[in-house]
């Protein structure tokens, strides 16, 4: 005796089709990592490229959920900061207040998409237009997220803009001081425009 007599021919399909439901409804939360995007083109960015580092549970985290647990974490920060010193000031500034790349501290963003952690991480890690190329061969996954926790630390925007932050969080969250150089340069921008 084998299927064919067990089961009617009607029957097998469905029978396929359940155990074929029931096989993909069994794939490991784990393997539910987001979908991350170039900013420029929208392609999946590949994130198997660049520079290997540890793979941390902030890393994990990020990659399935899109919080940056180092947002909250003074060392990842004061790490953050000195990384970004030597990959990023050349370009954004020592106080993230802009050179020959954008301002990173206030609330204009010149891709929105950087409002949160995520789209801040994809431009980082795929590059954008201009000048901002790809990071993903300089930082590893885990001193990008520190980066970024050092960008938000010294936000000096608005607090209904800073996406990255919880309802929650944003009851209760101070912006950072404008550095005086931006500060001077967008007075005298004002006064001119």
């Amino acid at each position: 005796m084998n299927y064919k007599t067990i089961l009617p021919k009607k029957m097998r399909g469905i029978v396929l089709l359940t155990l074929s439901v029931l096989s993909v409804a069994m794939i490991p939360v784990a393997q539910s990592q987001l979908m991350f995007r170039n900013t420029v083109t929208g392609d999946v960015l590949d994130l198997s490229f660049g520079k290997k580092g540890e793979k941390t549970e902030a890393v994990e985290h990020f990659l399935n959920t899109g919080e940056n647990h180092y947002n909250t974490d003074e060392d990842a920060i004061k790490a953050g900061e000195s990384l970004f010193a030597s990959a990023c000031s050349g370009c954004h500034g020592h106080l993230a207040e802009g050179k020959l790349g954008p301002a990173l501290g206030d609330d204009y963003y010149t891709y929105p998409k950087n409002a949160n952690d995520k789209g801040l991480f994809e431009t980082i890690y795929g590059g954008a237009r201009s000048m901002m190329g790809p990071q993903y061969n300089n930082l590893s996954k885990d001193e990008i997220l520190q980066i970024m926790a050092w960008i938000r630390s010294i936000y000096w925007g608005s607090t209904e803009k800073a996406d990255w932050l919880t309802e929650e969080e944003k009851e209760t969250f101070q912006p950072a001081a404008m550095p005086a150089e931006f500060k001077e340069a967008l007075e005298n921008f004002n006064k001119n425009h």
